[in-house]
């Protein structure tokens, strides 16, 4: 077997290299075995991270099982909820960036035969799927998995995004008190593991299965669980055995691979970041994969499932109801067959499938909604596209006309929210919050949850250059692109411009005639950096536009 690790064991002339591999404390009869890093993203910073260290002895015990040698690394993370808010959300995305580059440095520099990718949360996974892309060394990934639900009064099952964000403005309206809002946070975060709902995280990991990069099950298997721990084990092993046989990420992630993973995060009604991501991953893996592919595949895949935050199920209730697989089956023949890391070909483990909890994941005949959840959007406002969770989206505002309210970052839209000058009909601009502009294109949960919680979710609608979370509902654009930063039209928009909304012919369109809009574009000045120092400032000058997945050039 040929192994990148014999750059650093074999020969005389690697006598200092085994040296200090011994100073680590590998025996010599170990040398000649795989070497595997596990790429673990453990913290005690995020809940979906604090229980790696159990997976990492799991994994540990799969890798020498398989008859390899492994080596634990660490990869930062970043939590959204906490980071959201304040200057730390900048932060978030390009993250991303910083953890591909990292995996790779690591395991070129180190010549491992093969990674494990122990992640979880939002730009963590995507991140280590863009490394091995990248790489194209043998990988498999292994997402920690979702908590539990909280467990309330009366049946009331919380989730963190959707219960402690809405409850705040909840609270300033004064819906809720202040023991119903301490109870709420009280409960929302019962165990380990990523957001309870199909939020950024929990959709990643379901696409990274879909795309067969982990083992099945392995999406939505809870964190707390010992199926989590016994896949990891079984990822640890595994991993040996596709370095034996070359068995490589690009192999894998095929463009059949990626449409697959759209098709399912469309049925389920996923988080709108995964056109980012998945765009971005395709990149390095060679795809081409372009925007207008989720809005192709949208128009033929019904929603399958009524998921939180927009719908009533949970992690808990998908993994019950048959995972990813299950999904997968119920979509018959729009799955494509691909190899999967596990050896059998897709089609073979979509038909191991026994019964399915049709309750949860509805059958064709039956969808949720007859389109997918993510639709993407055109229009002179967004000339290169734009992106709405359409599943979140009431059937009473996927037409809107709205006039403009215009702000220059989401403080600002923060502020007029809470100070109730947001109001029925209005549309709700918030720019400047681009890859560019921002930098780093922050999530925005908390305009989008205040709308809700202050009863405005059928009647305000919001569009933004920036993005938000898997948890957001409601009638919230993102994505728009060019961005304002780069003198896109959303810069461009004055207050109380018409706006008009129109998701069902995927149009987003300012009522303004192009005469006026030239008059403006040639008095448009870019504005100062928000951020001029450190390696965001670095970060803006080469990341390129939301609509080609904000990638760094």
């Amino acid at each position: 077997m040929s192994k990148r690790s014999s750059a650093i064991t074999e020969g005389f002339e690697r006598t200092p290299h085994r040296a200090l591999l011994k100073g680590t404390g590998v025996p010599n009869e170990e040398m000649g075995k795989p070497f595997i890093g596990i790429a673990s993203s453990f913290t005690d910073l995020i809940p979906g991270h604090t229980g790696m260290r159990d997976l990492e002895r799991f994994i540990e015990k799969g890798v020498h099982t398989g008859g390899g040698y492994s080596f634990i690394f660490g990869i930062p993370g970043v939590c959204d909820g906490i980071a959201m808010g304040h200057r730390g959300m900048h932060y978030s995305l390009p993250t991303r960036e910083l953890i591909a580059d990292m995996v790779e440095s690591i395991a070129e520099a180190h010549r491992l035969d093969g990674l494990v990718l122990l992640t979880n949360c939002d730009k963590i996974t995507p991140g280590m799927l863009m490394a091995a892309a990248r790489l194209d060394i043998p990988a498999i990934v292994v997402t920690a998995g979702p908590s539990m639900t909280g467990a309330g009064a009366k049946g009331k099952r919380y989730s963190f995004v959707t219960d402690t964000f809405e409850a705040m403005a909840q609270y300033k309206a004064g819906v809720l008190d202040e023991q119903q809002l301490q109870v709420c946070e009280d409960h929302a975060c019962p165990t380990a593991g990523s957001c309870q709902g199909l939020f950024t995280a929990n959709t990643m990991a379901i696409l990274t299965e879909a795309m067969g990069m982990s083992l099945p099950r392995c999406g939505t298997a809870l964190a707390v669980s010992s199926l989590k721990r016994r896949i990891a084990f079984a990822s640890g092993e595994k991993i040996v055995d596709l370095v034996k046989n070359q068995v490589t990420p690009r192999q894998i992630m095929t463009r059949e691979a990626f449409d697959n993973a759209i098709r399912v995060d469309l049925a389920l009604g996923g988080s709108s970041n995964t056109v980012l991501h998945l765009l971005s991953i395709a990149r390095e893996a060679g795809i081409d994969l372009p925007l207008e592919a989720f809005d192709d595949l949208g128009r033929t895949t019904p929603q399958l499932a009524s998921m939180n935050p927009g719908g009533i199920h949970f992690m808990e209730d998908l993994d019950a109801a048959g995972g990813v697989p299950a999904v997968m089956q119920r979509l018959g023949d729009k799955i494509l067959d691909n190899p999967t890391l596990l050896g059998p070909n897709v089609q073979q483990i979509v038909g191991s499938v026994g019964a399915i909890d049709g309750e949860v994941i509805h059958g064709m005949d039956d969808p949720v909604r007859p389109e997918g959840g993510i639709a993407i959007l055109h229009g002179n406002l967004a000339p290169k596209g734009a992106v709405v969770k359409q599943s979140g989206v009431s059937e009473k505002m996927m037409t809107f006309k709205g006039k403009a309210r215009c702000f220059n970052s989401e403080e600002e839209a923060m502020a007029a929210l809470m100070d109730g000058k947001i109001v029925a009909g209005d549309l709700v601009v918030i720019r400047y919050e681009g890859p560019k502009g921002g930098p780093g294109m922050r999530e925005m949960l908390a305009p989008t949850a205040t709308l809700m919680g202050l009863g405005l979710g059928d009647s305000v609608a919001l569009v933004t250059d920036g993005r938000f979370s898997g948890g957001t509902r409601g009638p919230c654009i993102g994505h728009i692109s060019p961005e304002a930063a780069e003198g896109g039209p959303i810069a461009l928009v004055e207050e109380g411009d018409e706006i008009i909304l129109d998701i069902p012919n995927r149009k987003l369109e300012l009522m303004v005639d192009e005469v006026e809009l030239e008059r403006r574009r040639s008095q448009w000045t870019a504005p100062e950096p928000k951020i001029k120092t450190g390696w965001l400032a670095r970060y803006a000058k080469v990341v390129t536009s939301a609509n080609t997945g904000a990638i760094c050039e």
